[in-house]
């Protein structure tokens, strides 16, 4: 099983494919298997990195560990460890918060940024009122508003894997709490005029797609893909679409 020792932890990762780097970074109810539906299509004209952020799926936290606090040191030091000097970086939800933090302090080492169902911690204070009311959505349990409302019914067994991934996880009670207290600045996204691309579901019911506007207002050069008939977990609901939706972007800016 491949680990970067980094930080004081062993990081779990995996790489497929070769070409232009790619980094995946998973949301806070899964791990790098919830990438499963991008990594073979992916894979095939690029390097395809996935990982376990500190704490989940295969990755262990340090007793007394830094948490959420190291998510982008980590992704730095994994890249590092892999020799990769630039990768186009694809981050959901939870994982929206590593990779706009890693092109907010690493531009030069950013060739492209997409940002899924997630605020990011983008340091707006309109997003940010947003962030604030993430919690709230998420009383009566993550996984039901991690996807859209008929979901359930309608992939009954994907709704049983994306459960099933879920249950993996063993988080440090600590681990996510500071969180929401992150914040990054998009201005090195306009400076430097990095590719970035938002992606939501219509039907997300933990972060508004309104909030994709509100983004935009910081990153004007941002393009805007809005998924029908998916909630928050659009790579996951929607695969093909979001898939070519992706694919597309980085054939354009980020080859």
């Amino acid at each position: 099983m491949p680990r970067a020792k980094i930080n004081a932890i062993e990081l779990y990762y995996e790489t497929h494919g070769e070409g232009p780097a790619i980094v995946l970074a998973h949301g806070g109810g899964g791990s790098h298997l919830s990438w499963w539906q991008q990594v073979p299509i992916l894979s095939r004209g690029y390097r395809c990195v996935t990982f376990d952020h500190r704490g989940f799926g295969a990755s262990r936290e340090a007793q007394d560990g830094p948490g959420a606090a190291s998510f982008v040191e980590d992704l730095r030091a994994l890249l590092d460890h892999l020799r990769i000097e630039q990768a186009a970086l694809v981050g959901q939800s939870m994982g929206g918060w590593t990779v706009l933090g890693f092109a907010a302090a690493y531009p030069q080492r950013t060739r492209a940024l997409v940002l899924c169902d997630t605020t990011a911690g983008m340091d707006d204070a309109d997003v940010l009122a947003e962030q604030k009311l993430i919690a709230g959505r998420a009383a009566g349990g993550l996984i039901p508003k991690a996807l859209a409302p008929d979901f359930i019914e309608r992939e009954p067994a994907l709704h049983f894997l994306y459960s099933e991934i879920n249950a993996l996880n063993d988080l440090p009670p600590k681990l996510l709490g500071g969180l929401f207290g992150l914040r990054f600045s998009p201005d090195p996204l306009v400076r430097h005029r990095i590719p970035t691309l938002l992606v939501w579901g219509d039907q997300d019911l933990l972060i508004p797609p309104s909030t994709m506007d509100l983004m935009k207002r910081r990153v004007p050069h941002a393009r805007l893909a809005l998924v029908h008939g998916a909630g928050h977990s659009v790579y996951f609901e929607k695969a093909s679409e979001f898939n070519s939706i992706l694919i597309d972007f980085l054939k354009t800016h980020a080859a």
